[in-house]
């Protein structure tokens, strides 16, 4: 069952001085995604992907086309309580601790105190923040602050995750975390897209796998359907690197 339903989406950015629209960031671009799937979607920077991700929050509106959720457009209330966002640059308040961000996350969901406390203990142990937990956002490092932010995506348990670049600024063991976790929600049934330079981690987790370039969906595939492709010329990469090249090749000429 599709769940997310993007149609022909057009979108262009107004130059600062001009005024006039020069820059296309996505053109014609259509998405499905099915309900408890992982999609990830990968491509070189100006692609779109962040793009399509803000969209899909309401917070960018298209030129044309439609975004729908679960039937719904997107930026509707009722859609938007239902969906986890973790930005590309997290913006926390540097004075405060995490969990002073998950108890407003807490109160403005009408959780109870005991509610709260019980699922900020559980979340915080989720990203491996428990020892940090009073500690005010200007101490951590660039990898703690990702996964607080991730905490504060996860901590109301949405049925959809749209991550931007979830692995930025982490540590080995801190993607190896991250996977972790992406692959735990994944197991739970939750709907889950994201964008991410790491293709080996997208290749192993994802149910299928989106190229961008230039602002279309160049290609799709499966993890299934990478085992055994022909590499080319692209010998000792992975088999999404490969495949990654070889789209974007053929999309260039």
């Amino acid at each position: 069952m599709i769940i997310i339903n993007c149609n022909n989406i057009t979108k262009s950015y107004t130059a600062a001085l001009s005024g006039t629209k020069t820059q296309k960031a996505l053109v014609e671009f259509d998405l499905r995604v099915e309900r408890g799937e992982v999609f990830g979607i990968v491509g070189p920077n100006g692609a779109g992907k962040s793009t399509i991700l803000k969209i899909l929050m309401g917070f960018v509106r298209p030129d044309h086309g439609t975004a729908m959720i679960d039937g719904q457009k997107v930026g509707d209330l009722n859609v938007r309580r239902r969906i986890g966002y973790l930005p590309e640059n997290p913006c926390l308040y540097r004075n405060l601790s995490v969990t002073d961000h998950l108890v407003f996350a807490a109160r403005t969901a009408g959780m109870s105190k005991k509610q709260t406390r019980k699922r900020i203990d559980e979340i915080l142990q989720t990203v491996n923040l428990a020892h940090a937990a009073k500690l005010p956002i200007r101490t951590f490092s660039k990898g703690m602050t990702q996964r607080a932010a991730l905490a504060y995506a996860l901590f109301l348990e949405p049925e959809i995750l749209i991550l931007d670049e979830p692995m930025s600024g982490l540590d080995p063991l801190g993607r190896h975390l991250v996977v972790e976790i992406i692959r735990q929600y994944k197991t739970s049934g939750t709907t889950i897209v994201f964008c991410s330079h790491i293709l080996a981690d997208v290749e192993h987790i994802c149910t299928r796998i989106g190229i961008m370039n230039k602002g279309v969906m160049a290609a799709v595939t499966t993890p299934e359907e990478l085992v055994g492709a022909d590499q080319g010329e692209h010998v000792g990469v992975s088999r999404l690197e490969s495949f990654f090249l070889n789209t974007l090749s053929a999309v260039s000429n």
